[in-house]
């Protein structure tokens, strides 16, 4: 169902003109095909436009997307992207109420929006199979991005999640098998348990690709060199950390 315009959700407020000047220079305009809820708070979204026709993209790269502002933007991995149909996705997680969680639930199909990038983040190519991805919801549509742009690619996963079951649906419909979820606890006594996963991954000759809560990637991280992994085989993005803005 489409929000009415100027609804807490769907604010009509105009970007300024410094803002709207960068927009068209900088910016690619696209509109919103599909919003399509997977689960909870899971959303596959779909953008199309002329300007996303053309556009080289790699499984890591990420873009940025104005909230109503080139000064107010919020980032999201893309899974896919079609350059002959000006066509991509991205698999949006609701955290809470902030701006881009905002957008992910209420965003519909009609609306538009401007796209900053695709634009490096993460470099995928010069790690060795397999990979392995560790993060959270957020790092979903990275799995998938990994898994699908590359068949012959050995991608596995391991996933800190809050609804084991929602994720699990996710996955299933994204086609991702080799993924491990652990429930979030709070007390974190999960990351006990993808600490020895991530260790065992290690010992394999898998590379590591940790992702997600900037908490848990240092926790991690820091398994990885006691283990003494070489760097060449370690890759870190933080999507997110408790109480901060402005990761990408």
């Amino acid at each position: 169902m489409m929000l009415a315009a100027g609804s807490p959700e769907h604010p009509t407020k105009e970007p300024g003109r410094l803002s709207k000047a960068l927009m068209r220079l900088w910016m690619k305009p696209a509109t919103i095909v599909a919003n399509d809820q997977l689960a909870d708070r899971f959303h596959l979204i779909t953008l199309e436009g002329p300007a996303l026709a053309d556009v080289a993209w790699l499984p890591g790269q990420k873009v940025q997307i104005a909230m109503g502002s080139a000064f107010a933007m919020r980032t999201y991995t893309p899974i896919e992207w079609n350059a002959s149909a000006g066509r991509t996705c991205i698999l949006g997680y609701a955290h809470g109420d902030s701006p881009g969680s905002t957008w992910v639930r209420s965003v519909a199909p009609g609306d538009q929006c401007d796209i900053f990038g695709p634009r490096a983040s993460l470099d995928l190519s010069r790690l060795h199979d397999p990979l392995f991805i560790i993060g959270d919801e957020t790092s979903m549509g990275l799995v998938y991005a990994a898994t699908h742009q590359d068949p012959t690619r050995h991608v596995l996963a391991c996933l800190e999640v809050a609804d084991v079951e929602a994720a699990r649906r996710v996955a299933g419909h994204l086609g991702l098998h080799d993924v491990a979820l652990f429930a979030r606890g709070g007390d974190d006594a999960h990351i006990t348990a993808m600490q020895v996963t991530v260790s065992d991954a290690a010992a394999t000759g898998a590379s590591s690709v940790l992702t997600g809560n900037a908490g848990t990637i240092q926790a991690l991280r820091q398994n990885l060199r006691l283990q003494s992994v070489s760097a060449a085989r370690v890759v870190t993005k933080a999507y997110w950390a408790p109480g901060k803005t402005g990761l990408d």
